[in-house]
């Protein structure tokens, strides 16, 4: 077990450098070892589902095998975990730190504190080996912030956190520095920092849980303005003001406000100060009122002194938090008042004989223009989970692990909720030993339960308060749905728009529904209308998921969008197995000419305008499908398939860019779902992968990922790349070719992928990317793309286009023979039957390498035209394209000559003519006419004349 400790009381800077070096090193866990400051302690209530993190009771000592202190050097300094770190260098274990605190020079642990092992200096200094040992290990450099290390060395590693992993890190960062702001911190804090905001740290989140330093003038109106702020409840959401008089500008305002509206925990939040002043506003102060969020506009200072008949000076500025995203807009409310800002923040200052009436004023406008809130029903995944209480602890783990939850609902033989067993409650029971036991043993059963309308501010205040990571819906007695502290998390990434404006042509997430028609013909709009209409009559929500909405944000043009499938996924709180059905019958009663087809248990149904009719459609598919989960069995096997959600229909998918759903039915159609940062991997141009097995799971993945990256000009991202070698090098593919009967579907699925690859203009640097990851021992061991083998494709490639004809298998068949062409002789037929080829070409891939032989052993060099091209002709096209590119020096030429020239040469003389020349027809006839043509390529005869001369010497008539 390798562990990170953060010391005690833990702050965000070491808890966002552990998780920094949880993604550094896959498999360590993470250990708060004596409490949370209160903001951490929070904001672990949302996110600790996030982390790798360890309870410390669930921990032996004797399991470790590495440990990391991270922000401290002193044993103290993590609490009990003290006697672990002695514990672990007695028996030899490497023992790391980073430390943005540097220790004096000499001494092992902080200047002037006992030694990490807790002893004084004077009693360490007898093993000198054990310290040295012990100060190599250690990072300990003066930065404002122990995360700044972390992150160096995360980019230096080429590894990419998560969002979630971003954000703590980068609060981190903004705790320690004070945003920067302190003396400590240094370019490499604000380095790092930026960063992280650019693998996805979240702004919003951040600006919740950061706590910015007020002046002492600016406290005492913090204390003011707390106990004269009116706080409301509308629709859920929390509005406050107040307006606070002052006897002059005070700066530092903006920093007032965000202390405010944390500790007032609202929503929106407008802070009104006036002051009497007889100075009009300055042209710093006008410019700086214009500039927006951070309004600090430069003091009069004689002017304030005056009293003004014309009215007080009013600052405003107002605040909004990310649940609110765009709805409460105050720059454009005070953008009309002379100030501007964004619509989260944004500040003012005007002059006004009434400043009451201006701040009512703008709060009615706040009023009329909030969202209805979230409830439990839009907020929970469903179908829920679920055990029975004596199910197994080991067996409850192994449910987690399959479907990746982290915890389950326990239901009696009535399914009636009985209690729920946590990711950390079967933890501590298989760390004692009792993975044998049932459930029930460990199961809470004091539980906190919702209805479908419970409001999100409530259920976030549940989870806070209580420390529950999952709550599950009740509809009477009936369990429907369960909302954990992912899909809160899930919900606030929704109302952020910072994401979704990384790309040019989505300005804002309502544009989408635009995006959306402006890029569909209006027939095909009408369809999706009538679809959606469809599902919202029965309670189900419509989404339209996977390429097609990839392609829709990625194209610089949206009316040249092409979207020639569409994927979309039905979601409902009841059973939904026929909803593709259902849905596609709505779409056929008014297209009797569409194809109709269902597949599977689920009743996918497909809807085909075939290529063949004279409709604006044709050639379009519509798939309709349950959103659904799966799991692999084992590894390479076909996925076996549950209904669910639909943010684990989006979780089952194979990269994060395909990861994305439109919504289309209502409420909130237009609203994009990206759970899994598709949006900023689409504007960095990056393939990642969602799960770290994925390509031991299914390596088709691995020929998908490449595909993308090509087409779409992408790279794949360092980690991507990591997963891909670890699963080549692991053997898994070695295994799998021994096992064919486990694997058709595999092979199927590899062929599938390779014709997308080989048909496709960039089939080359397909290829080569394939090749640099060893990638192609997919197919076989031994294959490479070598110098001999390029030569041969490219010829292939030009011959095939010179030479095409019916008889020649498509361009990307054609490449993939030559492929397998390269393999041992012994491997080609299977393989090619494995991958279900046609069976021309298992034949042709039998029987090259006879031909290749026989033909060699005639000595085209001097052979006679006709002896070659009898025996070219027993092959077909595709036979000898392939042989001339793999022989081009020795059968290439001759060949050649056969498909130009022998091939295509007319004979001189046919049946009807010989009979003419007195031959009775018979048995004769074929070796005459084979005689004749002979000696016409040979160039022995080049007339009829000639031709009848030869038959009188070599077949004279009686």
């Amino acid at each position: 077990m390798d562990l990170v400790l953060c010391h005690t009381t833990a702050d965000f800077d070491t808890l966002g450098a552990a998780v920094g070096l949880a993604r550094l090193q896959p498999g360590r866990r993470i250990v708060l070892t004596g409490g949370c400051h209160p903001t951490v302690q929070r904001f672990l209530a949302l996110y600790r589902d996030e982390y790798p993190l360890i309870e410390r009771r669930a921990v032996d000592p004797q399991a470790i095998h590495a440990l990391t202190l991270v922000d401290a050097q002193q044993a103290e300094r993590f609490g009990p975990a003290a006697a672990w770190i002695a514990q672990v260098r007695e028996r030899g274990v490497p023992v790391a730190i980073y430390d943005h605190h540097p220790a004096a020079p000499g001494a092992t642990g902080a200047p002037g504190n006992p030694a990490p092992d807790g002893r004084s200096q004077g009693e360490s200094q007898g093993e000198k080996s054990q310290d040295d040992e012990f100060q190599n290990n250690i990072v300990d450099e003066a930065v404002g912030a122990a995360t700044t290390l972390v992150v160096e060395a995360l980019q230096q590693a080429s590894l990419t956190p998560t969002p979630a992993e971003a954000t703590v890190m980068a609060l981190g960062i903004h705790v320690d520095t004070g945003s920067l702001l302190y003396e400590a911190a240094t370019a490499r804090d604000a380095a790092a920092l930026a960063w992280l905001m650019g693998h996805g740290a979240s702004l919003s989140v951040i600006a919740d849980f950061v706590e910015p330093g007020l002046s002492p003038r600016l406290q005492g109106l913090l204390t003011e303005a707390l106990t004269a702020l009116t706080v409301e409840t509308v629709g859920g959401h929390t509005l406050a003001w107040v307006l606070l008089p002052i006897d002059r500008y005070i700066p530092g305002l903006s920093g007032l406000a965000e202390r405010l509206i944390a500790l007032a925990d609202v929503d929106a939040l407008l802070l009104g100060a006036c002051y009497v002043s007889a100075a009009a506003a300055s042209p710093a102060a006008s410019s700086q009122a214009s500039s927006g969020a951070t309004l600090e506009p430069s003091e009069d200072r004689e002017g304030d002194r005056d009293a003004s008949p014309g009215g007080q000076r009013l600052i405003l500025i107002g605040r909004t938090r990310g649940r609110l995203g765009d709805s409460v807009d105050w720059g454009q409310w005070l953008a009309a008042l002379g100030g501007g800002g964004h619509p989260a923040a944004a500040a003012a200052m005007v002059t006004t004989a009434d400043p009451l009436a201006v701040v009512q004023g703008l709060m009615a406008e706040a009023r009329s223009h909030l969202p209805p809130q979230p409830t439990a029903r839009d907020l929970m995944s469903s179908p829920v989970r679920t055990l029975r209480p004596d199910t197994t602890v080991g067996e409850a783990q192994r449910i987690l692990l399959r479907y990746g939850h982290s915890g389950l609902s326990v239901v009696d033989g009535q399914g009636r909720l009985v209690g729920i067993i946590s990711r950390r409650d079967l933890d501590l029971a298989l760390h004692h030993g009792f993975g044998h036991a049932p459930v029930k043993g460990y199961m809470a059963t004091s539980l906190k339960t919702i209805t479908p309308d419970t409001p999100l501010a409530e259920i976030e205040h549940l989870m806070m308060a209580y420390d529950i990571g999952r709550l599950p819906v009740l509809e009477q007695t009936e369990l429907i749905g369960i909302v954990t502290r992912t899909d809160l998390l899930r919900h606030r990434h929704r109302q952020s728009g910072a994401a979704a404006e990384r790309l040019p042509q989505l300005q804002a997430t309502r544009s989408l529904r635009h995006l959306l028609e402006t890029s569909l013909s209006p027939l095909l709009q009408a369809i999706l209308r009538q679809i959606t209409a469809a599902a919202q009559e029965r309670g189900w929500q419509l989404y339209l998921v996977g390429g097609a909405v990839r392609d829709l944000l990625i194209c610089s043009d949206p009316a040249t969008a092409a979207l020639p499938d569409i994927d979309l996924v039905v979601d409902g709180l009841v059973d939904t197995t026929g909803a593709g059905v259902a849905l596609a019958t709505v779409v056929k009663e008014r297209f009797p000419e569409v194809d109709l087809q269902v597949h599977g248990r689920f009743q996918t149904a497909a809807l085909v305008w075939r290529k063949d009719l004279d409709h604006p459609l044709a050639g379009l598919m519509i798939d309709i499908a349950t959103a659904r989960t799966e799991f692999y069995p084992y590894p390479a096997a076909n996925p076996e398939v549950e209904a669910s959600s639909i943010q684990q229909d989006l979780y089952r998918r194979d990269f994060t860019i395909n990861a994305l759903a439109l919504r289309l039915s209502d409420p909130g159609a237009g609203q994009l779902l990206d759970f899994f940062g598709g949006l900023m991997d689409l504007q960095q141009g990056v393939v990642r992968v969602l799960h770290a097995h994925s390509f031991i799971e299914d390596p088709t993945r691995i020929y998908r990922a490449v595909r993308f990256a090509v087409r779409l000009g992408f790279s794949l991202d360092a980690q991507t790349e990591g997963y891909i070698r670890h699963a080549m090098a692991s053997g898994i593919y070695a295994q799998i070719q021994h096992q064919v009967k486990r694997a058709p579907a595999l092979q199927v699925r590899l062929k599938n992928e390779l014709k997308y690859l080989l048909e496709a203009p960039y089939w080359p640097e397909a290829l080569a990317r394939l090749d640099g990851l060893s990638a192609l021992g997919c197919l076989h061991r031994d294959l490479t793309m070598t110098p001999p083998l390029w030569r041969q494709l490219r010829r292939l490639s030009r011959w095939g286009r010179r030479w095409a004809s019916p008889d020649l298998p498509p361009p990307w068949l054609l490449r993939l023979e030559g492929l397998l062409a390269a393999l041992p002789v012994a491997a080609r037929r299977p393989l090619a039957l494995a991958l279900q080829l046609p069976d021309r070409s298992c034949d042709r891939l039998a029987h090259l390498d006879d031909f290749e032989q026989r033909w060699q052993a005639l000595d085209p060099a001097t052979a006679a035209p006709s002896v070659l091209h009898a025996a070219f002709s027993q092959a077909d096209h595709a036979t000898l394209l392939l042989a001339s590119a793999r022989h081009p020096r020795t059968l290439g030429p001759a060949i050649w000559q056969q498909l130009r020239q022998w091939g295509t040469t007319p004979p001189l003389v046919d049946g009807h003519q010989l009979r003419t020349w007195g031959y009775r027809p018979g048995p004769d006839f074929r070796p005459m006419l084979e005689a004749l043509f002979a000696a016409q390529l040979d160039g022995l005869i080049a007339s009829p004349a000639e031709a009848q001369g030869f038959l009188a010497q070599h077949y004279p008539q009686a």
